[in-house]
């Protein structure tokens, strides 16, 4: 039996910027170019990230402004957050330090695994989203910036290792919290 480290990744964002295509693209490796809108949604997903298996809980929240009980639950028991705006909707840049601060409230801290993520970078051309705005705020905030295209595929998995490493180098800094290891069976069984 091996172990497997489990990280529980939270996307949070506005509605529309991309936050279930991103999901999708990662998961399955498709871009899905109509989507109805998420209520909110879990998938799982394991890969190695520097040679370690992890079994990534993924919770892609709804966009909606208001903080709902179930958002709030999911926030609570993250390990990391990738926080998604898109680089042509100045409004989704906007909110990025609302959701911030309420991640920080709901789990009662000053800093945790939390990536800027800038999406729908293949449309530059359309860009409303100063790059030197976002470098500033993530310097703010304290945090990685990324920028994504679940079109393109660009930076996609790229997101999730580099939050999975976050998750990781915050573990080691804060021992008190010890991963979740799930032993797996050699038959491909997960035993929880």
């Amino acid at each position: 039996m091996s172990s497997v480290g489990v990280y529980r990744v939270v996307l949070v964002g506005e509605g529309g910027v991309g936050k279930s295509c991103l999901t999708i693209q990662f998961i399955s490796e498709k871009f899905v170019e109509e989507y109805d809108p998420t209520m909110e949604d879990s998938y799982r997903k394991q890969v190695t990230v520097d040679g370690e298996e992890c079994l990534l809980d993924i919770f892609d929240t709804a966009g909606q402004e208001d903080f709902s009980a179930v958002r709030d639950q999911y926030m609570r028991t993250g390990d990391g957050f990738l926080c998604v705006f898109s680089i042509i909707l100045a409004p989704s840049f906007v909110s990025v330090r609302g959701f911030h601060d309420h991640i920080l409230r709901v789990k009662d801290q000053d800093k945790l695994p939390f990536i800027l993520v800038g999406n729908k970078a293949d449309l530059e051309s359309e860009r409303v989203v100063p790059k030197e705005d976002v470098e500033k705020l993530s310097q703010e905030l304290g945090c990685r910036f990324m920028e994504t295209s679940a079109k393109t595929r660009q930076n996609v998995c790229e997101i999730f290792h580099e939050l999975v490493r976050e998750i990781k180098k915050w573990r080691t800094e804060h021992t008190e919290e010890e991963p979740v290891i799930i032993k797996k069976k050699k038959t491909g069984c997960l035993l929880i």
